[in-house]
């Protein structure tokens, strides 16, 4: 998936990537807040995390139901703008993306 959205987001990496694949979440968002990204998933305990904890890291939440990978793609594509304006703020904490 990363191959198909690298040319808009250079510095994604997938958590299978980096070893993290059946890792405890927290480890994730302590990665992710270590290392400046931003957690992109539909898990909503990441949700849930970033309602609790804030930011760093940001989190965007894909609430787009068990849909195919070209979809995720899709929609991340589309979002470019509205994604870019999200990362660079210094206030918001959650992005959510709706299919």
């Amino acid at each position: 998936m990363i191959n198909r959205i690298i040319d808009l987001y250079p510095d994604s990496t997938h958590v299978k990537t980096l070893g993290l694949t059946n890792t405890d979440d927290a480890i994730i968002w302590e990665y992710a807040k270590a290392n400046n990204f931003v957690i992109v998933s539909k898990d909503s305990d990441f949700y849930q995390r970033s309602l609790l904890y804030g930011h760093p890291p940001k989190f965007i939440y894909l609430r787009i139901g068990n849909s195919p990978t070209s979809s995720i793609i899709q929609i991340l594509r589309e979002k470019f703008d509205l994604i870019t304006q999200f990362s660079e703020s210094e206030t918001e904490s959650i992005l959510v993306l709706i299919d």
